[in-house]
């Protein structure tokens, strides 16, 4: 049994209470320790050195990784550490944001289906596979779609707004350049597609009424918002109540370049920020993934959102 003396040492640190109330749920490495918790490594493998000296976790391999948990030999049902992590998980701030980052890391950790499509991604594009193309994919998946009204919103010259029209019973494409708009216009002209409606107008004021579309789409434009909560904010206010959002954004990253060579206010987002953006605009069933990395520097990531507008 853990030293009384031992234990109330070492959880008088906020931090290691994080740790054990995080490990009290889930065996957790330090790489998902450090994902969750934004600290690094050797700061983390301390804590961790600690609280096993004291006996309050231990550590399992799991091939080249270690799992640790809290202690098997500690006490369970009103022990000392017990009564400790009740008031703590009350007391800490960042408990709730912990436990919420730590179900995005097992979901990611359980997630077989992203491996597979990340096994996937690495193949296509480096080897020709007759018949096999992800504009291929992209058809079949839009045939899978039910008929929607659906707002792209910095729509650009809108090659995904005629992709969606192919389903959509309508595609309302917002975008702020005027040119951009002309151009989409041009192209749906070109193409016979009828039920696209390009409208110039920011994301951050959308001319589209309340409760109008039943989906938003953001592809690659929320980082060119000056106030992306405010953009998502107007994207809850044109949803219909249970309507959805998906969001195809980058992954923050540190190429400053990207200010002047593609415009982009900002360095792209964490999934904690977006999942914490969407909840504020009354979203709901957010999940957040990244979906795909590219090989060349910067070696950018992309990062997909989904929610729901509350009903």
């Amino acid at each position: 049994m853990p030293s009384i003396v031992k234990m109330l040492k070492v959880v008088a640190d906020p931090n290691r209470l994080r740790i054990l109330l995080l490990l009290k749920a889930e065996e957790l490495s330090v790489a998902e320790l450090q994902e969750i918790l934004g600290m690094g490594q050797s700061t983390i493998s301390t804590h961790l050195s600690q609280l096993k000296q004291a006996e309050l976790v231990e550590d399992r391999r799991i091939g080249k990784s270690n799992l640790y948990r809290v202690s098997s030999s500690a006490p369970a049902g009103g022990s000392p550490l017990d009564n400790i992590l009740d008031k703590a998980e009350a007391e800490i701030a960042e408990a709730g944001a912990d436990q919420a980052a730590m179900r995005r890391v097992l979901r990611k950790r359980q997630d077989k289906t992203r491996a597979f499509f990340d096994g996937v991604a690495g193949r296509l594009g480096k080897g020709y596979v007759p018949g096999k193309s992800w504009k291929s994919l992209a058809e079949v998946l839009l045939r899978l779609m039910p008929p929607l009204v659906v707002a792209d919103l910095g729509a650009g010259e809108g090659a995904s707004a005629l992709l969606l029209a192919q389903r959509a019973k309508k595609v309302i494409a917002v975008d702020s350049s005027a040119r951009m708009i002309e151009v989409g216009r041009e192209q749906a002209l070109r193409h016979g597609v009828k039920n696209v409606d390009y409208r110039l107008g920011d994301m951050e004021e959308i001319p589209i009424g309340d409760g109008e579309v039943e989906l938003v789409f953001f592809s690659q434009s929320l980082h060119h918002a000056l106030h992306p909560e405010r953009a998502l904010a107007e994207a809850a206010r044109i949803l219909v109540p249970g309507g959805r959002i998906i969001i195809l954004d980058l992954v923050r990253h540190r190429f400053e370049e990207a200010r002047e060579l593609y415009a982009d206010e900002w360095l792209g987002f964490s999934e904690v920020e977006l999942e914490s953006m969407l909840q504020n605009a009354g979203f709901v069933n957010v999940e957040a993934a990244i979906v795909d990395k590219e090989p060349d520097s910067p070696q950018f990531q992309t990062l997909l959102v989904v929610g729901e507008k509350m009903k």
